[in-house]
C-alpha cells in the first residue's frame, strides 16, 4: 500500500541537464516527493507512476535536431500539470505547433527577466516590481509560441522567455528556476507543486522518519539485520534509523582500516554505542589494510584493494552473528541515479564509486536500503531529527577509501599518521574561523614529495601537505573557496610547527571541473 508522504508526487523526465538532479532537490524543499526518470520512460510506467505534476528537464540538445530527445504526446493530454524548463519548454512548443531557431545571440549568465502580460498563478510570487534575475543557459530559443499560450515573461535577447497555458496547466520557461543564481527560482518552482499540482507537503523528516521505521518493521519482522558503520554520515544516519525501528535485531560492524580521520574510531564507539546503545563491533584490522596497499601507487587499484578488503572482513565479521538475514547499506538517492546512468551506458566511470561491488552471494542476505529514496541534505536533516550530534550529521564528505585516496601514490602507516594531524588541525581552525559551514568540502592532502626548508638554524627535507577547500551545491561542479590570506597563514604555520615531517603547505585554487574534488 502506498503510504501518505509518497500519495502526492512530482515526475522529473531527464534530457540531460547538468542541472536536473537541482530540479529533483528544490521539490524536495518543497516538501513534496518526486522521482528523476530517464525522459524516453514509457507513458504506461508514467500512468502508473500517477504523479500530481509533471517537470521536463533542461538538456544540451536542439529540438529540431534528427534525433533529439522527445516524448510520447500523450503525456500533455494526460490531464497533470506540466513545466517545461529550458529544453522542456522549448520541446513543449515545438509540440503544440510553436516554433524554436537558434537565437542569434546564445545567453549564459544572469539576465533581467520582465514580466509580460498578466503574470498568471505561476509568476504571482515571482516577480518583484514586475521583474526577477534570473540563470539563462540556452541557444536557442522560441521564435513562434504556440496558439493557446501567451507569452508570460521576456529578457532582452529572448522575447519568449516564459509561456503558459493557464486552462490546460501547461508551463514554460526558458530560464532555470532551480539553480541558486536564480533568486526566487524555489518560489516559482513551490508555486508549481503546491499551488498548481495541489500538493500540500507531507514530505517531511518527521513524517519520513515515521514511513520508513514502520516500512523497516514491516520488512524485516523479527530478523536480525547487519551494517556496516563506516562513521560517514549515511551508514550513521541508516544505523540510527534503523535502530529506532528494531532496536538490538541491529548489528553495526566498524571496521577500523587505520584510514581513519584522527580520533574518529572512539567517536563512533562513543556515539553509537555508548549514547544510542546500538550494538557495535569494532575491528581493529589497520594492519591488514596497510600490509594489502604495500607497494601499490595507482588510486583506482587502491580503491579495489580498499573495497575488496572491506568486504572480506565485514564477511568474517557477519559469519560470527548468528540469524542475520538483512544487510543494511546506506545507499542514498543520488547513488541509485548514478548506478542507473552508469548500467544505461550514459554516465562516464570517473572514480569506482564507494558503493560499487556489493558483497559476495555466498552471504545470502537480503538488502535493506531505508535511505535510498533521500539526498544528502534530507539525509542529514534525518539525522539530527534522530538525535545524532550536529558535528557528525553535517561532517563534509569522506571518501569511502579514506585517506587511502588522500595519500598519493603509496599508503604508508607514517603518512597516515601524518596527514591525519594535519588534516585535523586544518578542520578545527575551519571550525574556530567560521568558514567550516561555509564550505562543501575541506580536507588535508598528503603528497610522498620532500621539499627543502629551514627550522630554527637547520636545513630540513621533509614533505608537502596540499589543502584544499570547494564550493559546490552538487559536487558535479565545484569552485575553490576564497580562503583569506591570514587564516591560511594560521592554518600552514600550525600544520609545519605541530606536525612532524612536514615543512611546507599548499593550496588548490583548481576548480571542478578541470580537475576533480579528491585528488584520486
Amino acid at each position: 500500500m502506498t503510504s501518505d508522504i509518497h500519495s502526492q508526487k512530482i515526475l522529473i523526465l531527464d534530457f540531460g541537464s547538468q542541472y536536473t538532479q537541482l530540479i529533483a532537490r528544490r521539490v524536495r524543499e518543497a516538501h513534496v516527493y518526486c522521482e528523476l526518470h530517464p525522459f524516453d520512460m514509457e507513458l504506461a510506467e508514467i500512468r502508473r507512476f500517477a504523479p500530481n505534476g509533471i517537470i521536463l528537464s533542461g538538456g544540451p540538445k536542439s529540438v529540431y535536431e534528427d534525433g533529439a530527445p522527445s516524448v510520447a504526446g500523450e503525456l500533455f493530454e494526460l490531464g497533470v500539470p506540466v513545466l517545461g524548463i529550458c529544453y522542456g519548454m522549448q520541446l513543449m512548443s515545438r509540440h503544440f505547433g510553436g516554433e524554436v531557431i537558434p537565437a542569434g545571440k546564445r545567453e549564459f549568465g544572469h539576465a533581467d527577466l520582465l514580466a509580460v502580460g498578466q503574470p498568471g498563478i505561476l509568476f504571482h510570487n515571482f516577480y518583484v516590481e514586475g521583474k526577477s534575475t534570473v540563470w539563462m543557459s540556452h541557444g536557442d530559443h522560441v521564435s513562434r509560441v504556440p496558439a493557446g499560450f501567451e507569452v508570460a515573461a521576456a529578457t532582452a535577447n529572448a522575447p519568449v522567455c516564459a509561456i503558459q497555458d493557464v486552462g490546460r496547466n501547461l508551463y514554460g520557461v526558458q530560464f532555470h528556476p532551480e539553480v541558486n543564481h536564480t533568486p526566487r527560482g524555489e518560489l516559482l518552482l513551490d508555486t508549481f507543486v503546491r499551488t498548481i499540482c495541489g500538493c500540500s507537503g507531507q514530505w517531511t523528516p518527521g513524517r519520513i522518519i515515521d514511513d520508513a521505521v514502520e516500512r523497516i518493521r514491516r520488512q524485516v519482522g523479527s530478523d536480525r539485520v547487519i551494517l556496516g558503520l563506516s562513521g560517514g554520515v549515511d551508514s550513521s544516519v541508516a544505523a540510527a534509523l534503523i535502530h529506532r525501528a528494531i532496536g538490538n535485531q541491529l548489528t553495526c560492524v566498524f571496521v577500523d582500516n587505520g584510514l581513519l580521520r584522527l580520533g574518529e574510531g572512539d567517536q563512533v564507539m562513543a556515539t553509537f554505542g555508548e549514547n544510542l546503545g546500538v550494538k557495535v563491533i569494532r575491528v581493529d584490522a589497520e594492519e591488514r589494510f596497510l600490509s594489502a596497499l604495500a607497494g601499490e601507487s595507482d588510486p583506482e587499484k587502491k580503491r579495489k584493494i580498499i573495497g575488496g578488503l572491506f568486504v572480506d572482513i565485514f564477511d568474517e565479521e557477519s559469519n560470527r552473528i548468528e540469524g542475520a538475514n538483512w544487510l543494511a547499506q546506506g545507499t542514498i538517492y543520488p547513488d541509485v541515479i548514478e548506478s542507473a546512468g552508469a548500467k544505461s551506458g550514459k554516465a562516464h566511470n570517473i572514480k569506482s564509486h564507494h558503493n560499487v561491488g556489493g558483497l559476495p552471494d555466498h552471504m545470502n542476505l537480503k538488502l535493506l536500503e531505508p535511505l535510498r529514496e533521500l539526498f544528502k541534505d534530507e539525509v542529514r536533516a534525518i539525522g539530527e531529527e534522530l538525535g545524532l550530534p550536529r558535528q557528525m550529521v553535517w561532517r563534509h564528505p569522506f571518501p569511502g577509501p579514506g585517506l587511502g585516496v588522500r595519500i598519493l601514490g603509496e599508503v604508508k602507516k607514517e603518512y597516515a599518521d601524518i596527514l591525519r594531524r594535519a588534516d585535523a588541525i586544518y578542520i578545527e581552525e575551519l571550525y574556530a574561523s567560521g568558514h567550516y559551514d561555509k564550505i562543501s568540502q575541506a580536507f588535508a592532502v598528503f603528497l610522498p614529495v620532500k621539499s627543502v626548508g629551514v627550522m630554527g638554524d637547520g636545513r630540513t627535507y621533509e614533505y608537502v601537505v596540499a589543502l584544499r577547500a570547494v564550493e559546490t551545491k552538487d559536487f558535479m561542479t565545484a569552485g575553490w573557496y576564497p580562503m583569506p590570506y591570514e587564516d591560511l597563514a594560521r592554518i600552514s604555520g600550525r600544520i609545519i610547527n605541530e606536525v612532524k615531517g612536514v615543512n611546507r603547505v599548499v593550496y588548490d585554487i583548481s576548480s571542478k571541473p578541470p580537475a576533480t574534488i579528491e585528488w584520486e
